[in-house]
């Protein structure tokens, strides 16, 4: 994927795939089988949980918290179209295929059904819209500050939502709550007493000592998050905004990221692959339905972000370049499907075409930002 264009990840989404049932399954299943046996799918999810993890993590040690504070508005403004606009369509897909009945399982009311495919189509690609910035250096510039900036807001916009649907088809209120009211309080922790604490583990213990620790810390915040219902990744995530700026995050990812991008990531989308059944979309219907998902997401994000751009301000380039990066929704959507297939929230068949949403919107992402950042340079 790297020699025609493409960032690694998506070579990554597409083997997964293809080592599901959807082609080695369908090809050999004799193979598939040996490969993965369904005792192991535990310790696969496992390893992509640690790999989700560590890489949020260091996602957050290469943010920049200076530049969205000068990027502040814009980035509100984009995130809050790259919201509204995607959750107003997928609510009324979801109306439509809540009456086919083969996309959502009879615990889904037709209210939670909305709240989910809403949260579905608003969420962005977060991890690896910062893997495409990460990999083209931009990740000290405006654009990639609003993209990430935006993102984020959008992600822990939609996994709120997603917490208030496992509560509602649970039947416990309390889920939605205790999301809400932990993920606060656990932003206060992080820039009070735990930005303290790295501050004083870097300044006054050796570095081996100092790394093992806030390993530790990231495993504790980790857990936490994914109890409260926010799932691990966004405590990896803050985390790694409170990190020292003073050198230490900086070494921190170097001894993270490559093991972590390069070995732990991947399982995640073997995970995923070994889900996502491409030949249950089997009729026509289904593929109309597909082809108004995938519609209705490049309509959402892709449009809707770059008009939001235009209205705050931003040039045609820049515009054009956030909302490519808005559009893609690969590694979170992945994590957000595979949530709700196991909550018995939505059926494989919607698991599937959401897949398929996820890799087309991902794959347009590369080819449409570098489009943008040509024209900006023929531009200037």
């Amino acid at each position: 994927m790297k020699r025609v264009g493409q960032p690694q990840v998506i070579g990554e989404m597409v083997a997964g795939v293809l080592l599901g049932p959807s082609l080695l399954g369908a090809v050999s299943p004799e193979i598939f089988a040996g490969l993965f046996p369904a005792t192991d799918k535990p310790v696969l999810f496992a390893i992509a949980q640690i790999g989700l993890t560590l890489y949020m993590f260091v996602v957050g040690l290469e943010f920049r918290t200076g530049l969205l504070r000068a990027n502040l508005r814009v980035a509100a403004t984009v995130s809050a179209a790259g919201i509204v606009v995607p959750f107003a369509l997928g609510a009324l897909l979801a109306v439509w295929l809540k009456g086919a009945g083969e996309f959502f399982t009879p615990a889904m009311t037709p209210g939670f059904a909305a709240l989910f495919l809403g949260a579905a189509m608003s969420i962005t690609a977060f991890p690896m819209l910062a893997r495409m910035i990460l990999e083209r250096g931009l990740t000290g510039t405006a654009t990639g500050v609003i993209a990430l900036s935006a993102g984020s807001i959008d992600d822990v916009v939609a996994w709120v939502l997603l917490a208030a649907v496992l509560g509602g088809i649970s039947g416990n209120p309390m889920l939605f709550i205790v999301a809400i009211g932990g993920g606060i309080l656990y932003v206060v922790v992080c820039f009070t007493i735990l930005r303290r604490f790295l501050g004083w583990a870097n300044a006054k213990l050796d570095e081996h000592t100092a790394t093992g620790l806030v390993v530790l810390v990231l495993a504790i915040c980790a857990w936490f998050t994914d109890f409260i219902g926010l799932y691990s990744v966004f405590g990896a995530f803050m985390l790694g905004l409170v990190v020292p700026r003073n050198g230490y995050s900086e070494k921190l990812a170097l001894q993270i990221g490559p093991l972590t991008t390069a070995l732990l990531l991947p399982v995640f989308f073997t995970y995923s692959g070994l889900n996502t059944k491409i030949s249950l979309v089997n009729s026509t219907f289904l593929w109309l339905v597909c082809t108004a998902v995938v519609i209705a997401a490049i309509g959402g994000k892709l449009v809707a972000c770059y008009a939001a751009g235009r209205l705050s301000g931003q040039n045609h380039s820049d515009s054009l370049a956030v909302a490519s990066l808005m559009n893609a929704r690969g590694l979170m959507e992945l994590i957000l499907l595979n949530i709700a297939l196991q909550a018995g929230a939505i059926t494989e068949t919607l698991f599937t075409i959401m897949v398929i949403m996820a890799i087309v919107t991902t794959l347009m992402a590369a080819p449409c930002f570098d489009f943008a950042t040509r024209s900006k340079s023929v531009v200037a």
